[in-house]
């Protein structure tokens, strides 16, 4: 990440950024179709759409969140709010902002950038558990269906 980037991004932010040789359209995909996006995040109700409502089945309690921003193949930003189980204040409560913005490569593929505001505070144990460095594979293995990979390094698979 150059300072310029690094600057825009806010002290609480965790930031990653890849390339990856398939094209934003299909990446896009992967961030938005709810099935392809619960094989390697959580079930969820996605619509791509500024103003829509959807949430995440987290452990315990949903993660409720409204698109912010989506224009296809480009931009995604949403906000993230988790509550405790039992709705009480809590001090893993976590109210963020995730940002995906994809660009096109020379090579046709996708330069990947994931922003999640308002994350490293509340969730080092998270951050330490993710590892670093961003890898995402967007190939399907012999079933036709997205295989989920829920691995420390963060491993997206989705058709």
């Amino acid at each position: 990440m150059n300072d310029e980037k690094q600057a825009r991004t806010a002290n609480d932010a965790l930031a990653f950024e890849c390339d990856l040789p398939d094209a934003p359209e299909k990446v896009w995909r992967a961030l938005t179709v709810p099935e392809l996006l619960a094989a390697w995040m959580m079930p969820n109700d996605i619509k791509p759409e500024s103003g829509s409502r959807f949430a995440f089945a987290g452990q315990g309690a949903p993660i409720e969140c409204e698109v912010l921003d989506a224009e296809p193949g480009r931009l995604l930003r949403y906000s993230w709010r988790e509550r405790s189980e039992s709705g009480e204040a809590d001090r893993r409560e976590l109210d963020s902002v995730v940002t995906f913005t994809l660009s096109r490569t020379v090579s046709g593929g996708t330069h990947l950038r994931i922003v999640h505001d308002g994350f490293a505070g509340k969730a080092i144990p998270a951050v330490a558990m993710a590892g670093t460095g961003c890898r995402l594979s967007l190939g399907v293995h012999g079933t036709g269906k997205p295989v989920a990979a829920n691995t420390p390094r963060s491993l997206l698979r989705a058709a």
